[in-house]
């Protein structure tokens, strides 16, 4: 398709979409839902407009789930050290996967260095 007829067609549907998200039925939900497409309705369509613009942010999406499974899982913490705690490991998890790194094994570094009177190892890439 050339890129005049794809400019074309994106607008045509676009202006469908929005049209069809901002009429919703009368129920509270809908109308909720519709509100916020009012205000956020063009972000939705930007990675189609915008080259370089990813169509999902999976990178912040998967850096998360893991806390969130971890915290339904384990109820939470009940204090401020148990936060800290999950925080650090939370942060250490996601670093270690962003980098390809082993979680244990920088746990174990870690540790030993820490039961050695050693630099603790860096979570900043080398």
């Amino acid at each position: 398709m050339a890129p005049d007829r794809f400019a074309c067609a994106l607008e045509t549907q676009r202006k469908l979409i929005v049209h069809v998200a901002t009429h919703p039925p009368w129920t509270k939900e809908a109308r909720n839902m519709a509100e916020r497409f009012r205000r956020h309705g063009e972000a939705h369509f930007r990675f189609i407009t915008t080259p370089g613009v990813q169509p999902t942010n999976n990178l912040a999406e998967q850096a998360l789930r893991f806390v969130v499974i971890d915290r339904r899982m384990t109820q939470g913490t009940q204090g401020e050290a148990g936060r800290q705690w999950c925080e650090r490991f939370w942060t250490v998890r996601a670093t270690s996967a962003q980098q390809g790194r082993s979680v244990f094994r920088f746990l174990h570094d870690a540790l030993t260095a820490s039961l050695t009177c050693q630099p603790a190892p860096s979570l900043l890439p080398a």
